[in-house]
């Protein structure tokens, strides 16, 4: 009978556990875009026209462009590799394959020790804060979820401009300059859009041109359509259209179920007060104690360690012991069309990450290395002075050697067929709109 109740889907009820951003974030970016334009006119700089149809025409033209961009490999200084060769528009913005992480560099033969993260629901993410408290329209702003956002792994970047700089300049990505990237989009069948967009000479310097790559990057990774389409089989549920098998409603109780798997508490699975959907993150910082991924050929150097928001790749929080380990939890929004997972990559199957996260401390031999002494290096991957940060919570509450783990085989199988509810592409639009325009309706005839 519970199988049954929980396969319809309930009314948005108050949250348990963390919350995570939603509209809120969106809200955010707008007012940030707005305080860039109002800086620039107070600075007497030349400012686009203001006019909403110039605005969503300079739009559309950037997204049209940032679409070719995207799969532009000339972009990259291999003239190989473009955005998708690592986010694959077939498998939602992941990678195409089940490497651990991706090859890059001038001749393709660089690795990095990341993997790349899904592109889709950017738009959910907000601004990194040390303290981030969400709107109250969603969730309990009294409440501090501690580190959160940022559009990387480690949370130093908060735009998206800023963010498509990184792959198109990183030495074990497409490894090139802004000289290089310039003057390939002045021979890009694109250059034309972009001028049309941002001006005649807007090409001209090398320093303008490659800040036009990224905002058209950036544009496009706004379209919503195609990164946040909220179409998968739970939004279905969510919204009274599709009912969850017993698998998946059982494995969403799981989810849900503090005692359980507890997954929740940072992968928000609940509609927000204002009926926004779940983002399936609180993107909060988080120390899980992966495991160590041998085959990254980075780690041959035994004293080389991620450590996420305290270095190697973010530096305003070198030395700072409380942020080492800590990564960014993602949405789990499209992750069963993933082969690696983790910041690392280190594992290859949504089965091993439920069960990673059911027998961590109970059975620590079964995912980390040994010792030259023979003894197992519970979480390897991070030095000994960080291993305090590595978090304790349930499902992780309680677990040693000898323990009877929260969750059982058939539980870890049920949790899997949750999530691959969320996978986006069951319903050909997004439900939610259709909810808000109903209400619109209904508010405008009581009205009359």
């Amino acid at each position: 009978m519970a199988c049954k109740q929980a396969a319809s889907p309930p009314a948005t009820r108050e949250p348990t556990g963390r919350r995570g951003p939603g509209a809120g974030a969106h809200r955010l970016r707008l007012l940030a875009a707005f305080a860039v334009v109002a800086t620039a006119a107070a600075a007497g700089a030349a400012t686009p026209d203001p006019t909403y149809a110039a605005g969503f025409e300079r739009t559309r033209l950037l997204r049209e462009a940032g679409r070719l961009v995207f799969s532009d490999p000339a972009l990259s200084a291999s003239g190989k590799q473009s955005c998708a060769s690592c986010h694959d528009p077939k498998r939602r913005y992941n990678p195409p394959n089940g490497l651990d992480v991706q090859r890059g560099g001038s001749d393709l033969t660089a690795y990095g020790f990341r993997a790349p993260p899904t592109l889709t629901y950017l738009n959910r993410i907000p601004p990194y804060s040390n303290h981030f408290h969400e709107s109250d329209e969603e969730g309990d702003e009294s409440v501090d979820g501690g580190p959160a956002g940022g559009l990387t792994w480690d949370g130093r970047v908060d735009r998206g401009e800023r963010q498509a700089r990184l792959p198109l300049l990183s030495p074990f990505e497409m490894a090139n300059t802004a000289h290089g990237v310039a003057q390939a989009v002045r021979a890009a069948r694109y250059a034309p859009l972009l001028r049309e967009a941002l001006g005649a000479r807007a090409l001209d310097r090398d320093e303008d041109a490659f800040a036009a790559v990224t905002r058209a990057l950036a544009a496009f990774e706004e379209d919503y359509d195609e990164f946040s389409p909220y179409t998968s089989k739970y939004d279905a549920y969510l919204t009274g259209r599709a009912r969850l098998s017993a698998r998946e409603a059982r494995g969403l109780a799981l989810f849900e179920d503090e005692d359980k798997g507890n997954c929740a508490e940072c992968h928000v699975s609940r509609r927000g007060r204002d009926g926004s959907p779940p983002a399936l993150s609180d993107y909060g910082l988080i120390a899980l104690g992966v495991p160590r991924n041998g085959r990254i050929p980075r780690n041959a150097d035994p004293a080389f360690h991620d450590l996420g928001a305290c270095g190697p790749e973010r530096a305003d929080k070198a030395g700072q012991a409380a942020f080492c380990g800590l990564f960014r939890t993602p949405t789990l929004r499209n992750v069963a069309l993933r082969k690696a997972f983790f910041h690392n990559g280190s594992m290859r199957s949504l089965r091993d990450v439920v069960a990673f996260y059911a027998t961590r401390d109970i059975t620590p031999e079964r995912w980390y290395g040994k010792g030259a002494d023979g003894r197992v290096r519970r979480y390897d991957d991070l030095p000994e002075e960080y291993q305090a940060n590595v978090n304790r919570d349930a499902p992780f509450a309680g677990q040693r050697p000898g323990t009877r783990p929260r969750l059982d085989a058939r539980d870890v199988d049920d949790l899997v067929a949750f999530l691959g509810t969320l996978t986006d592409g069951y319903l050909p639009r997004n439900p939610y709109r259709a909810e808000r325009a109903r209400a619109a309706a209904r508010t405008a005839k009581a009205g009359r």
